[in-house]
């Protein structure tokens, strides 16, 4: 499985943005997806991640901010995130597992990642 992630960009403290993950591969549809995110000089953290069966589990510093969502026929994975803060600035990227986790290394493939700047 192959990931290319995109969408990220510089946005003001309160705007949107959507990131998007394409895969390409076969079974995309059985695998569990998850976004993850790691800031200047911080270690790489979770911020979603969605289950084959379509279940969603949020970090809770995104809770009600974020929304993951799985497209398996055009084999993407998006992340809406909304009311963006300073501290949601990142490189953020795209994996795929065999199920749902927030732990990285539960993770087989991973994107090249996609810089989101959230300016005050």
């Amino acid at each position: 499985v192959q990931l290319q992630a995109s969408g990220g960009g510089l946005v003001q403290a309160g705007g949107s943005l959507r990131l998007s993950c394409a895969a390409s591969g076969p079974s995309f549809s059985s695998y569990g997806m998850g976004w993850f995110r790691q800031a200047p000089g911080k270690e790489r953290e979770f911020v979603a991640a969605i289950g084959w069966s379509g279940s969603t589990y949020y970090a809770d510093s995104v809770k009600g901010r974020f929304t993951i969502s799985k497209d398996n026929a055009k084999k993407t994975v998006s992340l809406q995130m909304n009311s963006l803060k300073p501290e949601d600035t990142a490189v953020y990227y795209c994996a795929a597992g065999l199920y749902r986790s927030s732990t990285a290394r539960n993770y087989d493939y991973w994107g090249q990642g996609t810089l989101v700047t959230v300016s005050s």
